[in-house]
């Protein structure tokens, strides 16, 4: 049996967060990129891959009760289960992520504006079936190949629960953090 997942939602960490001696950790699970568009005041940024590769290591380096963070909620919880997977119960996960923390009127540091991944991930999609669709029509029918391969990679995806194209768009310059 699985352990229940640990939330909180976004205005109490609102209210954590602008009170004097918190004592929370505050680590942002996305992608350098995302994080460097818009994050929380005094989080760390700790991109979900490395996180559950070395989270023993990155919970030792930073002090305090971790409040996992991420854009919408589903790769902190990711995150918390790894960490359960490794025998750590102490985390939490901030529910709906930094789009519920800014809608609850939190502090924000935004930086360099750029699409979300999965918003990346689902103008890619279309763009490819519209012009498989569109190829098939106007060109050949071997066009509609396209629009199958990108149906079939989101069934995977689903089933899988992660996504390939994601993971690729990640690595774009365009999403890249400048140093």
């Amino acid at each position: 049996m699985t352990t229940p997942l640990t939330t909180m939602d976004a205005e109490a960490l609102k209210c954590l967060v602008e009170a004097p001696d918190t004592d929370l950790a505050l680590i942002d699970v996305r992608t350098a990129g995302e994080f460097e568009t818009l994050h929380i005041p005094g989080s760390y940024n700790v991109p979900l891959e490395e996180f559950t590769a070395n989270a023993t290591e990155v919970l030792a380096k930073i002090p305090g009760k971790p409040v996992l963070i991420c854009h919408s909620g589903n790769r902190a919880s990711k995150a918390q289960r790894a960490l359960q997977e490794q025998q750590i119960e102490h985390s939490t996960v901030l529910l709906g992520g930094v789009t519920a923390y800014e809608n609850a009127g939190g502090t924000m540091v935004r930086g360099v504006q750029r699409w979300a991944l999965d918003r990346q991930m689902r103008m890619t999609a279309g763009s490819v079936v519209l012009a498989g669709l569109l190829g098939a029509k106007f060109i050949s029918p071997k066009f509609a190949y396209l629009s199958a391969a990108i149906g079939g990679g989101l069934v995977f995806s689903a089933l899988r629960d992660s996504c390939p194209m994601i993971s690729f768009l990640g690595k774009m310059p365009w999403n890249k953090v400048k140093k």
